[in-house]
């Protein structure tokens, strides 16, 4: 770097803190060239490209980039992958469009945007060489990191001709390659993250360090909506180590010059907190008011209405009705929610794992009670989202002890039992399904209401509202039942529920009326209807045309989710109360893949994800307090237990579908359908230990 002072903000992003991905503009000679906001190129030849969103294991900042650099016809070889800036984000009035990591969107709702930006600057490339040799730029073509002038052979590469193209006006129309003749997209692509990953020089937010960095360890209101009455300061104040002790609302701070000094002083603190009228708030009576919402009198929102299915219902052969619920769930990220800031004169520091990195502009800013412009977001891996780290309440604690701290760097980290105790929960849910048959025991009406929490009453109603079989008269309708517990995204969303009630509830009506589980499926779905080549597609690969061997015993589900199809089939055996999951067999269309490998491993991930829910997963309150704390009563499944996954891609092209969500739509259904098949005994309820069950 050039001689001459440097700022504040600069020697943090240079002085061993977090800034991996970070650079000061380079000068002179070396400076690389910035054709459009997501591509930049070195006259070294390296291509970097921007990534707007967050990458938290789930590898879209590979395929987001695997996206410009097919358009762009670049050098795979040599693309470095970074972080857009949050902050340039502002200034540019939000050229990057949208950068949260949710609803499984990076690539459907960005690839339209990635591809083009990769086609943009390939044009632009080109006719900057054409300009040089004084040629027509339709004369000249692209092809790794290479522009060659066909006529006469001519070549150059982006590097020597990237400045130039930096200069010229931006096309405002460009073509784009139709899949088929993708040679990058489309591919196994090796993730870019990886080698950081698997030697540990990956940095995640919770890695940041700062020079003369303190540490803080915070408690907050064990009962929902509760703030802190009163702190007994003295009892901790001379402990070694201890700086401050913060008492901000509903949440105290212990700040020291380690972790483990401010944690121990903050079990040792006597906190006396008002707890917000929620003393008494219990599942039990949390249930009973999630019950309400079946009452005649409730009130309810109508998700979909065809037909008239009171009526069909009062004349069909037969009626068939069942309940099903689902817990409150935390999400229990590895990572725990931690961090680190900067709050001085005005201006604002912030590193920390994100799924949103303009939320956290926002929060940041707001905590700190500065302008937006005024704070700077560093971005980093984040180690597991699943929708907790779009809310920024983490940041906005860390922010609130940083400026109280005036100036001096804090990395505040949550525990893993305030983390657990301090979620926003999937919200727990029942769902009443309602069917009138006919003479062959296939539906003619359908009922449904779902009683639940809300986020977003569309998003409730989810793989009920838009279930795809072929039923005339169907009602399907939303009971919003607010309760004080803090509430928020999770992997997958309803479509992480309703599918088990709804895919259960089919398999009830398949067993009442003595049809196959896949015939009376297939005999539902339209003919056009995507499910049915993904469920036929999961089928075949598990054998399902073949009798199981002794012991063995199978069950399926289909499921639209995110824009995406998926289906799974699920093989075990019983002994006892004991599951001996054999296989799963998780098949998907996401209409295009752009990286096969990443689709296999995000659909392992959501198996293994939902089989924890689906065994052990819940969030209980007694006394107004979440009395889970730690693996130790909040079990995940381990890598033994884990059964073999075989995923099957069966992309039909036409449509962009999402993945990381998508995988978990399908898997607790198929497994309680085969548990059925196994043992005669319908679970309905959430997990299945309530019931007895348990792995082998």
């Amino acid at each position: 770097m050039s001689g001459g002072p440097i700022s504040r903000r600069a020697f943090l992003k240079l002085s061993g803190g977090l800034a991996l991905g970070f650079h000061l503009p380079a000068k002179g000679q070396g400076a690389p060239a910035e054709i459009n906001a997501w591509v930049l190129v070195q006259p070294s030849e390296q291509v970097i490209i921007r990534y707007a969103r967050s990458e938290m294991g789930q590898g879209s900042m590979t395929s987001a980039a695997q996206l410009v650099a097919e358009e762009l016809d670049c050098d795979w070889s040599r693309v470095r992958v970074e972080y857009a800036d949050a902050n340039e984000q502002l200034k540019r009035k939000r050229i990057w469009g949208p950068m949260a990591a949710a609803g499984s969107r990076t690539i459907r709702d960005s690839q339209q945007m990635l591809r083009t930006a990769g086609a943009t600057a390939r044009e632009m490339l080109v006719a900057a060489a054409a300009q040089s040799w004084g040629v027509a730029a339709a004369e000249c073509r692209a092809a790794g990191g290479v522009v060659t002038h066909a006529p006469s052979g001519r070549r150059t590469t982006f590097g020597r001709v990237a400045a130039a193209a930096a200069k010229l006006a931006v096309p405002t129309r460009v073509a784009l390659k139709e899949p088929p003749a993708w040679k990058l997209a489309g591919k196994a692509i090796a993730r870019v993250d990886i080698p950081d990953i698997v030697t540990g020089r990956i940095r995640y937010g919770i890695d940041a360090q700062l020079p003369n960095m303190v540490y803080a360890a915070i408690a907050q209101s064990p009962v929902p909506g509760g703030r802190v009455r009163s702190v007994d300061e003295a009892a901790v104040r001379s402990r070694r180590g201890v700086l401050r002790v913060l008492a901000l609302g509903d949440f105290v701070a212990v700040v020291a010059d380690n972790w483990w000094r401010a944690t121990e002083a903050l079990r040792a603190l006597p906190v006396v907190w008002e707890g917000g009228g929620n003393e008494g708030l219990s599942s039990e009576r949390l249930q009973r008011h999630l019950r309400e919402g079946f009452d005649a009198g409730a009130n309810v929102s109508v998700a979909r209405d065809e037909g008239e299915a009171e009526a069909a219902i009062a004349q069909a052969e037969r009626v068939f009705e069942s309940e099903y619920a689902a817990p409150f769930l935390a999400h229990a990220t590895l990572e725990p929610p931690s961090c680190t800031a900067v709050v001085k004169d005005g201006q604002v520091d912030v590193w920390t794992s994100t799924q949103d990195a303009e939320a956290t502009h926002a929060a940041a800013a707001e905590a700190a009670g500065v302008a937006p412009g005024n704070v700077y977001v560093h971005r980093a891996h984040a180690g597991g989202g699943f929708g907790r780290r779009l809310a920024q309440d983490y940041t906005s604690q860390g922010v609130a002890i940083a400026k109280a701290m005036a100036g001096v760097p804090v990395k505040m980290i949550w525990t893993r039992e305030e983390d657990l105790q301090h979620d926003r929960y999937r919200p727990a849910s029942l769902v009443r399904l309602r069917a009138g048959l006919d003479e062959a025991g296939y539906p003619v009406a359908l009922q449904c209401r779902v009683a639940a929490p809300s986020l977003k009453d569309a998003d409730a109603a989810g793989a009920l509202a838009d279930q795809p079989y072929g039923i005339p008269h169907q009602r399907v309708e939303y009971a919003a039942r607010e309760t004080p517990v803090p509430v928020g995204y999770w992997r997958g969303m309803a479509h992480s529920q309703n599918p088990f009630a709804r895919e259960c509830f089919i398999d009830e009506l398949a067993h009442a009326a003595g049809h196959d589980p896949l015939d009376y499926r297939l005999h539902l779905l339209p003919e056009a209807a995507k499910e049915r080549a993904v469920l036929q597609a999961a089928a075949k690969a598990a054998g399902w045309q073949d009798a199981p061997s002794e012991g063995l015993h199978r069950g399926l589900a289909v499921s639209e989710a995110f824009g995406s199809y998926t289906a799974a089939v699920a093989e075990l055996s019983v002994r006892g109360k004991k599951i001996d999951l054999k296989r799963l067999v998780v098949a998907i269309d996401p209409g295009h893949v752009v990286n096969p490998d990443n689709i296999v491993a995000q659909m392992q991930g959501a198996a293994a994800f939902m089989l924890s829910a689906l065994f052990w997963g819940e969030i209980t309150l007694k006394d107004g307090r979440v009395e889970q704390s730690n693996f130790h009563d909040h079990r995940l499944l381990k890598l033994a237990e884990m059964p073999p996954i075989e995923v099957v891609l069966a992309p039909s092209g036409g449509f962009w579908g999402g993945v990381g969500e998508a995988g978990v739509a399908a898997v607790g259904p198929a497994v309680a359908n085969a548990l059925f098949a196994a043992t005669g005994e319908r679970v309905r309820s959430l997990p299945l230990k309530k019931a007895g069950f348990d792995l082998l």
